[in-house]
């Protein structure tokens, strides 16, 4: 009988859980078509913009020496309610900035609530994970992808239609903020920390630092693929403006695969041998497709890329939640906030070395990242 009655709460939490990723994932994304148009608005030029664009980490950055302490403290799934609300409600600032600097301080808020939710949400992820039993962590990072994909398809279309940035992040959060206090009453309580564990910092724990390493390498190469495919495409490759924009499509979609299979794969061939495998997927793929510089090739290795990522940043947040010593949430808001540095990092870092060199070579860069993975890899146990 406790059984049956165990699995549906374990289950409704999973769910409740799966969708503030996806919440998450869609409201970030939706900001990134109107980039292009903050950028002309505020007449910024690209390295004004990639300075103001580093708000976001920065507030990231700080909001990681404050949520590892609060996760212990509270648990997850208070942190996840407050961190949700004011994420929602901070996003309609990036509608009213009027200067760089004004961006820049938008970002940093919007990033530090961000990041907060992030962290929570992974280790509310990481409790339920505990309670199935097996390896589910890969299905909800597959629920971000598909709400960063159908994220960034309804910033499109607002902008299409005539929808302004504030219009758009205002009813966004208040769809999040209706909904958020629904998801978290069907979360799982009781992860505050016991005693002996202690706040951890990645570069306190070598191993921890490894898969921070690991996760800020995945997250990396993900945002700038994400930014810089299409582009690469097009300019670089010449291909049509309707080709060149299935590029991120591609890739997103085989991340989603990917995730949505990581679980079995894991259960089947281990942690480790899961991450070499894809990591050099990932390398040879889109290695092989830089050097021949053909359109349907290139279509082949964003899609080995994306498989060969798909699996690390859930496997990575899994293993640091099992570091002795630490609180898991605390081990996971060092790593996540890495790897999310790593993610707002790795368009501007491509595109000035893209300036200094060509676009090609600045995306050679992403191979020998995922090639670093291999070494890295032993720190999974």
């Amino acid at each position: 009988m406790s059984d049956r009655l165990t699995i549906p709460s374990s289950r409704t939490a999973r769910i409740a859980t799966s969708t503030v990723f996806a919440l998450h994932a869609a409201l970030f994304a939706a900001w990134t078509p109107y980039v292009p148009e903050v950028k002309t608005a505020l007449g910024l030029h690209e390295g004004a913009l990639g300075l103001a664009l580093l708000g976001a980490p920065a507030g990231s950055m700080a909001a990681m020496l404050v949520v590892g302490f609060v996760l212990a403290r509270w648990g997850s799934r208070k942190v996840v309610l407050a961190g949700l609300i004011a994420y929602a409600l901070t996003g309609p600032l990036l509608g009213l900035v009027g200067s760089g600097g004004q961006l820049f301080a938008a970002l940093a808020v919007w990033g530090a609530f961000q990041s907060t939710a992030d962290m929570a949400m992974n280790t509310q992820a990481v409790t339920v994970e505990r309670e199935y039993g097996r390896p589910i962590m890969s299905s909800f990072h597959a629920w971000w992808s598909l709400g960063a994909f159908l994220g960034a398809g309804v910033g499109a279309l607002a902008l299409g239609a005539g929808v302004t940035l504030l219009q758009e992040l205002a009813v966004l959060g208040a769809l999040i903020v209706l909904v958020a206090p629904l998801l978290v009453r069907c979360m799982r309580d009781g992860d505050q920390a016991e005693p002996g564990q202690h706040f951890a910092l990645p570069w306190r724990q070598p191993g921890l630092l490894v898969l921070a390493w690991i996760g800020f390498t995945a997250l990396l190469c993900e945002g700038a693929a994400a930014d810089w495919s299409v582009l690469y495409l097009r300019e670089s490759l010449q291909a049509p403006a309707q080709v060149a924009g299935a590029a991120y499509a591609v890739f997103a979609m085989s991340m989603f695969v990917g995730r949505a299979l990581g679980d079995r794969w894991v259960q089947r061939f281990g942690e480790r041998t899961l991450i070499r495998t894809l990591a050099a997927l990932g390398a040879v793929g889109l290695a092989v497709a830089l050097l021949v510089g053909h359109p349907l090739i290139a279509f082949v290795g964003l899609a080995a890329l994306g498989v060969g990522l798909a699996c690390m940043v859930p496997v990575v947040f899994s293993a640091a939640a099992r570091v002795p010593g630490s609180h898991p949430g605390q081990s996971i808001a060092a790593v996540a906030t890495t790897g999310w540095v790593g993610f707002l990092l790795g368009p501007p870092l491509i595109g000035n070395l893209a300036h200094a060199t060509s676009l090609p070579l600045a995306l050679g860069l992403l191979p020998l990242l995922c090639a670093s993975v291999l070494p890295a890899a032993r720190a999974l146990r």
